[in-house]
């Protein structure tokens, strides 16, 4: 399956746009503007989140509060904002969906989601409390052991394989970078 918006009108004029191959020699079929000649690029979104852990290995969910998969569980993330880094999105989403105070960590996985057109970043992180005020994104946040974690309530396989992940290299004493591709 491949990944297409349907883009159908010019940003800049509003023409309807066509889809063929620019002039430039690029390879790819492009959204292109009869009128003005705007080629309309089409690139994935990011999405950048964190792996909240306390002290004592617990980790940080919330519980959605909008859709898609209200009502299920999910790391903090959301969509990086033009003008942060990963990283400081990551940050500023796990502000805004926990009221989680943080200590940011190296990056540990990179999910590719094709279908979706996304790439998901998640960050490991070190919870400075287990106090929380969560926005109006999340309905409750809350810290889970691996036993804890409602695996079948998660709302994103990326957040599941990531958890995976996660505690497995914590159990393996070693954490590494994973590079994922969800079909």
């Amino acid at each position: 399956m491949t990944f297409r918006s349907p883009i159908q009108h010019c940003r800049a004029c509003g023409t309807a746009v066509v889809y063929r191959l620019p002039d430039d020699g690029d390879t790819r079929q492009r959204a292109i503007c009869p009128q003005c000649n705007t080629v309309h690029y089409e690139n994935p979104l990011n999405v950048v989140g964190t792996i909240p852990v306390l002290a004592d290995g617990r980790v940080l969910l919330c519980k959605r509060n909008i859709e898609p998969r209200w009502g299920k569980w999910t790391l903090p993330a959301g969509f990086m904002e033009l003008d942060e880094t990963t990283a400081e999105g990551a940050a500023r989403e796990t502000d805004e969906e926990a009221g989680a105070r943080i200590e940011m960590g190296p990056l540990f996985s990179l999910l590719n989601v094709r279908r979706v057109g996304q790439v998901h970043l998640f960050y490991r992180a070190t919870l400075l409390s287990d106090e929380f005020r969560p926005g109006y994104e999340t309905i409750e946040a809350r810290l889970f052991t691996e036993d804890e974690v409602p695996w079948d309530e998660l709302a994103f396989r990326t957040v599941r394989e990531t958890l995976l992940r996660f505690f497995a290299d914590r159990k393996a004493g070693a954490f590494g970078l994973h590079c994922v591709d969800i079909e």
